[in-house]
């Protein structure tokens, strides 16, 4: 790759294309031999995990009955080795090529038609980051909705502090009031005066059960919409909200199959009318039908993606929790309808005994798993003689105590409880919950697959019609695809990290914090920065959470009045959005043609709002995937300005180990650790997005109710230190490379993408290229000119590539018409060949199109991707071979495996026009 790039080693290349201006020295990253103290070098893969291993060993796995959202469950073993523990489920990307994301996407709408039926709503998306923004969005979404002009949210009291703290975070900025009321009450507790919208609970964080039909009720006739936090394991035995009259609902989707992992990740969830589905955030998989006339699922409604309608987006959320969706709905397909009821009457029978025996100290007898005890003076006594039969229960204050129970609750952990309370125990009183009525999960997908070996069958079914990492490189620009090593996959299933509540004593989670603490140590070494916070459990909120900061450090500065945020037109969309829910106010800087910011045009806005100025958000290297010469001159123009520079972390990959974003003029950024630290993409999240922040900032970083050492900052996620439970994949990584690791796999990067843009320009047009000609890590082939003068579009080439074998580069991305394509570090020299080689045969069928063999209609670009339905079949019209359509020729050192794609060219506007979202009723599967 060096002679064909005309360079004789990886550093020479790095002098070439990274700007002299930010590049630290090698090696050393700049700190000479400090780092070699300061920076863990590599280690190999035992090491590291005995490390881990003594890490999980150092926190304490209590039997957890503190409840607030989080329960103990039972993962099937065929679920955690042949899903969680599967590269073929794991390292999937979003599927936006929904040819070859079938599996996935019907895995997806299991997910949503199980959220629709079990809260008794019409429509459900494909999972949110977790609860408590669930709710925050589904605040939003009946401000949206409402047609009340007030600006005043009613919430329960009874709401879990994590979630009231996080919709505090969210509506300030947007100017919404929250009131809080006794809503225990029904419509008495409602306040006097206007407000647009309810949010409780149907069981609140007491365990009390609402008047949830009496508040709505009470709602509605004061033209107010409700939104309901809903359990979907008490869904199967009571009356769901949805058909309670509720507009929303929200929640997650943990205590099915979900470790507690330290609080995360979690798939959230939200679900609505139909009326409402155009404003329903983040992404919902659709049924529409493929060129062969099959059903085929997609991603609908997709000009709501933030990269469309930027700041004018509703929601900032580009990404979703699907691999932990997905393992949701397949333990509602393993038990069932009736397997999901059975679990449910356990948890509500030991809670039953509990309350019965309890007598006095019982403080409201409506429940379904949590109970609530006064015991005046003795709280703190009893939650300590149940810690020392290993059972933590809920502090709730001096004289009360909390109890929840779950699918992991046995009778001896309620006779351990009772002992604590010093009560005996009773005969249950038969507190009568079961008053759902309607059916639920009748479809067949929840009634198939009882026994493991359906179960496995039925998922490698699914993963058949993916492409993922474990088939092919997926060179997605600015997703950044790279290896998810098994060694650094393997610690997420330790019990020491999987079986820990988010909030259990400090003294359980000692290898937590030790872990924890040192990641953000490290993160902060890589990137220069001097402070980092884990909490954000999407890259959007690690955005979010960083114009916070930035808002809240002008604000600490007396300078409320600098609201404007500058973003180059370039930016990714979320960037918009993210600073719009800030209470910022976009103002768009013009790029140059080479794709660079145009510091003219930056000066002249500068000029207008220099007063009012909060920020510039930029992302480097850019969008474009070039390193911007200027942007030391650009950070210093804003700083001048009064303003703060954060520096969008999606494009790290091609940072670490050669340059600092807090060395150059960043003050604040965040990272994506699914992208450029490991943590697998999931076929769309998990994923992390922590913020670093230079330390005038660091007062400002996301605090948490439950735990005040994190400080008074505004939390942006329900846990408080996020997806803690996939943090050991990002901590093994960065041990395993060590610092000269790191800069490698940055260099090579950089050496792939260059390769690829010189062996592909050719035949496709490199669109932005930086100093010396050179590219970042990745490259944006241009297909306009191809397209103007033969009808091909980069469409076509994205969907022909699935018929050799490869995941396309991101499409039309940041320009409408082209492919962007990152190979990463991970793949082989002989993986970047049979890319070129089919992108060069792809190129042989534009010509072909373009000498008049074929129109761009009759070519096997636009009847691509071709299906093993469509080949096989006895009729063949097409003006092409079937050969040609299944085994295009291409010159690779060896064959490659086929692999069919799930589906031919699925119609997209035929998806949006009619919007099915869940799976057909069971009454057509007779049909």
């Amino acid at each position: 790759m060096l002679t064909e790039l005309g360079v004789e080693s990886l550093e020479a290349l790095a002098a070439q294309a990274v700007p002299g201006s930010i590049l630290d020295a090698a090696p050393g990253y700049g700190l000479g031999a400090s780092a070699e103290r300061e920076f863990p070098w590599g280690q190999a893969e035992h090491e590291v995990l005995d490390q881990l291993t003594k890490l999980a060993g150092e926190n304490t796995v209590a039997v957890s009955m503190i409840g607030l959202g989080y329960y103990d469950t039972i993962t099937p073993t065929v679920l955690r080795r042949a899903l969680v523990e599967n590269p073929a489920w794991y390292t999937a990307y979003t599927p936006y090529q929904p040819e070859i994301s079938q599996g996935r996407l019907e895995a997806l709408l299991n997910f949503q038609t199980m959220v629709s039926d079990l809260t008794g709503q019409e429509i459900a998306n494909a999972s949110m980051l977790d609860e408590a923004t669930a709710a925050a969005e589904a605040m939003t979404l009946l401000r949206r909705a409402s047609k009340s002009k007030s600006d005043r949210l009613v919430v329960d009291a009874d709401l879990y502090p994590q979630t009231r703290a996080v919709l505090e975070t969210r509506a300030e900025p947007l100017g919404i009031e929250l009131f809080e009321a006794d809503l225990a009450k029904g419509e008495e507790g409602l306040p006097p005066g206007d407000f647009f919208g309810v949010i409780l609970q149907q069981f609140g964080a007491s365990g009390k059960r609402l008047p949830v039909k009496d508040i709505v009720a009470a709602a509605h006739g004061r033209e107010a919409l409700v939104a309901v936090g809903t359990d979907l394991l008490a869904a199967t035995l009571v009356a769901p909200p949805g058909e309670l009259g509720a507009e929303v609902c929200y929640g997650s989707a943990q205590r099915f199959g979900v470790p507690l992992g330290f609080g995360g990740p979690h798939a959230g969830f939200l679900a609505t009318k139909q009326t409402h589905a155009r404003q329903l955030p983040g992404r919902l998989v659709g049924v529409s039908v493929d060129a062969d006339g099959q059903p085929a699922y997609r991603l609908a409604l997709q000009t709501r993606e933030q990269h469309i309608r930027r700041e004018r987006a509703t929601s900032n959320i580009c990404t979703a929790q699907v691999l932990l969706a997905i393992l949701a709905a397949m333990y509602a397909s393993y038990h069932g309808p009736d397997g999901l009821k059975a679990i449910a009457r356990r948890a509500h029978g030991h809670a039953e005994t509990i309350a019965a025996s309890l007598g006095d100290a019982l403080v409201h007898d409506q429940y379904f798993d949590t109970v609530l005890a006064r015991v005046p003076g003795r709280a703190e006594a009893v939650v300590a003689a149940a810690k020392r039969s290993g059972i933590n229960l809920r502090l709730v204050d001096a004289d009360h105590v909390s109890v929840s129970c779950d699918e992991a609750t046995t009778e001896a952990h309620v006779a351990a409880v009772l002992d604590a309370f010093g009560v005996a125990q009773a005969e249950p009183r038969c507190a009568e919950v079961a008053d759902r009525t309607s059916p639920y999960l009748t479809h067949p997908s929840f009634n198939r697959y009882h026994s493991e070996t359906a179960m496995l069958r039925y998922l490698r079914e699914l993963s058949d019609k993916d492409i993922a990492l474990d088939r092919s490189m997926i060179p997605l620009g600015s997703c950044t695809m790279k290896l998810n090593a098994a060694a650094e996959m393997e610690p997420i299933s330790y019990a020491g990290f999987a079986g820990i509540h988010p909030f259990a004593p400090e003294a359980d989670t000692v290898g937590y914090r030790a872990m924890i603490k040192g990641l953000e140590d490290e993160l902060a070494f890589i990137t220069g920065y001097d402070r980092v916070s884990l909490q954000p459990n999407a890259g959007s909120q690690g955005e979010f959470a960083g114009l916070l900061a930035i808002r809240e450090y002008h604000r600490s500065r007396n300078e409320p009045h600098r609201d404007v945020c500058l973003i180059p037109s370039s930016a990714h969309g979320t960037n918009a959005a993210s600073a719009v829910m800030a209470g910022l106010r976009v103002v768009v800087v013009a790029c140059r043609e080479n794709g660079d910011v145009d510091l003219d045009d930056l000066k002249a806005k500068l000029e207008v709002h220099g007063e009012k100025l909060a920020a510039i958000m930029i992302t480097y290297p850019s969008t474009h995937g070039v390193y911007e010469v200027q942007v030391k001159e650009l950070c210093g123009l804003v700083h001048d300005a009064g303003g703060q520079v954060y520096i969008d972390g999606a494009n790290l990959n091609a940072l670490v180990g050669l340059a600092r974003p807090g060395h150059f003029g960043g003050d604040v950024s965040h990272l994506n650790l699914h992208k450029t630290f490991c943590i697998p993409h999931g076929g769309g999240g998990p994923g992390v997005g922590p913020v670093a922040v230079r330390e005038h900032l660091a007062p400002f970083l996301p605090g948490h109710p439950l735990r005040p050492e994190l400080g008074d900052g505004r939390p942006v996620s329900a846990a408080p230190f996020g997806s803690a439970s996939i943090l050991p994949i990002s901590w093994a990584y960065v041990r395993l490379m060590g610092f000269e690791g790191l800069r490698r796999a940055t260099l090579v990067a950089i050496a792939s993408a260059n390769y690829l843009a010189k062996r592909l320009d050719q035949h496709f047009p490199v669109l932005f290229t930086g100093a010396n000609g050179l590219v970042a890590h990745e490259c944006i082939l241009d297909l306009r000119q191809i397209t103007k003068e033969t009808g091909v579009t980069a469409e076509d080439v994205a969907k022909r590539l699935a018929d050799y074998g490869f995941h396309a580069p991101t499409l039309s991305f940041p320009v409408s018409g082209t492919l962007m394509v990152e190979p990463t570090e991970s793949e082989s020299l002989e993986e970047l060949e049979a890319f070129v080689a089919a992108m060069t045969a792809i190129k042989g069928e534009i010509d072909q199109v373009a000498r008049g063999v074929w129109t761009a209609e009759e070519s096997p670009l636009r009847g691509a991707p071709h299906t093993a339905r469509a080949v096989t079949a006895d009729a063949w019209d097409r003006k092409y071979s079937r050969e040609v359509a299944a085994y295009p020729k291409v010159a690779t050192a060896r064959p490659r495996p086929k692999v069919w794609p799930g589906s031919a060219r699925i119609d997209g506007v035929a998806g949006d026009r009619n919007l099915v979202c869940s799976c057909p009723p069971l009454e057509a599967y007779a049909e």
